[in-house]
């Protein structure tokens, strides 16, 4: 298309930009409109491939805005493409309308949620590393970023990770607009420094001097090598508001939308604008994933109990022949996961991601926006690093189907001290809606439970421990998401023990010495923390005068908690032993009776009842 034509349609992005804003009240006109140039540039001038009647195409090329606050650039510019009306536009930041403040999924033509700066690169960089090493097509990703979120260091954990994979089908596009929300950002318009930072990690710089000038961004894109071995970036100088003079360069218009009046004048300066103009997006060549047939790797041997994360581990190698769609990413602890099973049996499809757990996360969304079902594993106190994007994950609706394993949980790792026990794990899942959280005991209900999260849709956590447990569950038992398993059970019991992982073990023990002592206990595996089987702890309930939840965790938002929670209403007390000192090395056995949750603490809350 030729530049004038782009130039007529970039006119016309930002004429709906302010009145979609304006009409909404609210938004981000200005930063929308600094990155108004480029965007058309990509999308009409023949460098972006995309079959708009169906969005889903394996060989689409991809756009993340990562810069979300630019949602009615987003949403102009495919009104411009024709598949977006005037009415709807106007819609936009409407209860229920799928033009949101910051792009979802409820867009059809969105990759993920965006909004939370620094995470959008990342998606990018999983979404590039799936073309280049799963799929095996060519599209190419494209990500917008804003100069302020790259103070973010989720960006440049990704930035790193691209270049290390080689991802030359990753192209970033830098909108240098020099003002953030409330000033100057911290490199203002000095594109050198940032050319010099992203070839620093390896990345193709590529300069403009002129983000607004058509020609140029034409020849910008033009200039990407996508046979280079490294990612690109083109690193434009634009100004904030552009086109509106009184918004030109002007501190204190972020996130303010103009008034009906303010409206008018811009629009008059913007001149006349012809909205049956559209542009045209060429669809790419029609092309399919390459297809994953691997062979059965060799099973763990017979009658060899594994520890939860070594089952973990042999899980993911068991299920990979029946389930081609897996893929595993790992941050460089998985000789401590056992992902590193996985990964000895099929290298092609592990993702060394090094110690950078938030660029982890954000990559493994952007695999599964491409369909695949990423098991993503580290020590679970590690995961809190990336609250944030597991939060955002699930803000990608059907797209949300990452699976996560959190090793090393609990106060029962030992000596390796406070800072590596996951304490807050399993409250930080449980907060994230419709997420399922699991928690085995054994090898066995480790291999059920792995299974049960790669057939399951959506956000799964997988508690794992460290030691080695005694195999309670015969092989083939099933687990199903929601269950409960009860272990010990009789007319005569007048308490309820509740466990999971390490402390349900406890909780036998106890059993069994309370029952040489005439006090018949029940004991509960809680595999499923989330969803609670609320039948059986109903009738537990009932059937006994109280209920112990004893759990290697701190009480918030823990077990305990959510038993409690699920009982609300009934007389029985539920009483939760957790995690409550701060913790220290020593021997696990030391851990769990300082902490109060062993054997001889829950036969000591019996007594107490």
């Amino acid at each position: 298309m030729d530049t004038t034509t782009l130039e007529a349609l970039a006119r016309r992005v930002r004429a709906d930009i302010l009145r979609m804003s304006t009409a909404a009240g609210s938004g981000h006109p200005t930063s929308s409109l600094s990155a108004a140039d480029l965007m058309t540039g990509l999308f009409f001038g023949g460098a972006f491939h995309f079959d708009l009647q169906h969005p889903e195409m394996p060989n689409n090329d991809r756009i993340i805005f990562s810069k979300g606050h630019a949602s009615p650039l987003f949403y102009a510019l495919y009104a411009a493409a024709g598949v977006v009306s005037e009415e709807e536009l106007m819609t936009y930041r409407a209860m229920g309308s799928p033009l949101e403040g910051h792009p979802t999924p409820r867009f059809r033509y969105a990759e993920a949620a965006t909004g939370s700066l620094g995470q959008g690169l990342g998606i990018g960089v999983g979404i590039a590393m799936n073309a280049r090493y799963v799929d095996k097509l060519p599209y190419l990703t494209y990500v917008l970023m804003g100069d302020s979120e790259v103070a973010e260091g989720s960006v440049w954990e990704s930035v790193e990770l691209a270049s290390h994979y080689g991802l030359d089908n990753l192209v970033g596009v830098l909108d240098v607009n020099r003002l953030g929300q409330r000033g100057e950002t911290m490199l203002g318009w000095d594109l050198e420094a940032y050319a010099a930072r992203f070839s620093g990690f390896g990345w193709h710089t590529i300069v403009l001097e002129d983000g607004h000038d058509m020609a140029a961004i034409q020849a910008a894109y033009d200039e990407v090598d996508h046979a280079c071995g490294q990612p690109t970036v083109i690193i434009a100088r634009t100004v904030k508001g552009k086109g509106v003079s009184f918004l030109e360069n002007a501190d204190g218009w972020h996130g303010k939308a103009l008034k009906p009046d303010q409206l008018e004048l811009a629009l008059r300066e913007l001149g006349p604008v012809d909205l049956t103009l559209h542009g045209t997006i060429e669809p790419p060549e029609d092309a399919a994933p390459a297809l994953w047939h691997p062979a059965p790797a060799t099973p763990a041997p017979a009658g060899l109990t594994l520890s939860p994360r070594e089952a973990y581990g042999q899980a993911l190698v068991d299920l990979a022949p029946t389930h081609p769609d897996i893929v595993v990413l790992d941050a460089e602890v998985s000789n401590s996961t056992f992902a590193v099973t996985f990964r000895n049996a099929y290298p092609e499809r592990f993702f060394e991601m090094y110690i950078a757990e938030q660029n982890m996360v954000s990559a493994a969304l952007g695999f599964s926006t491409r369909g695949k079902v990423p098991f993503v594993s580290t020590f679970a106190a590690f995961l809190t690093r990336a609250f944030d994007q597991i939060r955002m994950s699930r803000y990608a609706l059907d797209h949300a189907n990452v699976k996560f394993a959190g090793s090393h949980a609990g106060v029962s790792i030992g000596p390796d001290g406070p800072s590596q026990m996951g304490l807050e794990d399993l409250a930080m899942f449980r907060t994230i809606p419709d997420s399922v959280v699991l928690y085995p005991s054994d090898d066995v209900s480790t291999a059920a439970l792995v299974e049960q999260m790669a057939d399951h849709r959506g956000i799964a956590y997988l508690r794992t421990t460290r030691q080695q447990l005694p195999r309670l569950y015969a092989p083939g038992e099933p687990f199903p998401i929601g269950g409960s398993k009860t272990l010990r059970q009789s007319p005569q019991d007048s308490v309820t023990l509740v466990g999971a992982g390490i402390t349900l073990h406890e909780a036998l023990a106890a059993a069994d010495t309370l029952a040489a002592q005439g006090v018949h206990a029940r004991v509960i595996d809680l595999y499923s923390v989330k969803p609670l089987d609320t039948a059986t702890l109903r009738r537990a309930a009932t059937e006994t005068k109280a209920i112990i939840t004893v759990e290697d965790h701190y009480p918030a938002g823990g077990i305990g908690e959510a038993v409690a929670a699920e009982l609300t209403g009934m007389a029985t007390p539920v009483i939760p032993l957790a995690v409550r000192k701060v913790p220290m090395s020593g021997k696990p056995e030391e851990l769990l009776a300082y902490e109060e949750i062993d054997a001889a603490a829950i036969v000591r809350a019996v007594q107490n009842l």
